[in-house]
């Protein structure tokens, strides 16, 4: 699509702040204004649009994105989208650790059981550990009480929360960020510690990096995301 605006601009009216195009209002795919509740985020998306080029590149619109698929996925049916991220709750990377090396070894238990340990007491719950990939129950009162903390999240953070979630594979990670308990840049690191040792151990090809680099840059726009949403 080629540029047909010259200014975007972001306006309040009844119900939130729409993002306009030389005063014409901007639809998400499914043919919805693009209406979303805070100041913060509107100005953030109609900036994306002002900073386009003569062709549009949907890649550098990441917060239109996040909003596009909020409106037109999650606020139908946020029971279902709320579903899908609550289920990692039974498959957390967190509670996933190696047997060896010992160094590895170490480093899951000093990053990641911090996250766990938080879990268990802001919760108050326990959580199943095992060594290796042979799936591990969680207890039934863990389940039930992530799945509340899923419940708890505003519908309009539930995308960039599913982001998160997704490429971490860790719903403890996700809720933990929200909390303020960790940075973004820093819970990526965490997620990501067995690739980043194997990095270390092997060195790291050309290929490696680029996908490193693609998820690490959906994951700090998730959040980002997140942090706008929530700021109104």
């Amino acid at each position: 699509m080629k540029r047909f605006w010259k200014t975007a601009e972001a306006v309040a009216e009844d119900g939130g702040w729409a993002i306009r195009l030389d005063g014409r209002p901007v639809r998400t795919p499914s043919r919805v204004a693009l209406v979303v509740p805070g100041a913060t985020l509107a100005r953030t998306i109609a900036a994306e649009w002002d900073a386009q080029g003569a062709e549009v590149d949907p890649r550098l619109m990441p917060m239109t994105g996040f909003a596009n698929a909020t409106i037109d996925r999650v606020l139908p049916a946020p029971g279902d989208f709320r579903g899908q991220v609550a289920a990692y709750a039974a498959s957390d990377l967190l509670c996933y650790r190696a047997d060896e090396p010992e160094e590895l070894v170490a480093r899951q238990q000093a990053q990641w059981e911090p996250l766990l340990d938080w879990a268990a007491a802001h919760y108050g719950v326990r959580f199943a550990v095992t060594a290796g990939i042979v799936p591990v129950d969680q207890p039934a009162r863990t389940l039930a009480a992530l799945r509340g903390a899923v419940e708890a999240i505003d519908p309009w953070l539930l995308a960039g929360a599913a982001t998160i979630t997704q490429i971490g594979g860790s719903l403890v990670g996700m809720l933990a960020h929200l909390a303020g308990v960790l940075p973004a840049e820093a819970l990526f690191d965490v997620v990501s510690l067995d690739e980043l040792w194997q990095i270390e151990q092997w060195g790291e090809d050309w290929e490696a990096a680029e996908r490193l680099a693609a998820r690490r840059t959906d994951f700090l726009n998730a959040a980002r995301y997140c942090a706008l949403a929530a700021a109104g």
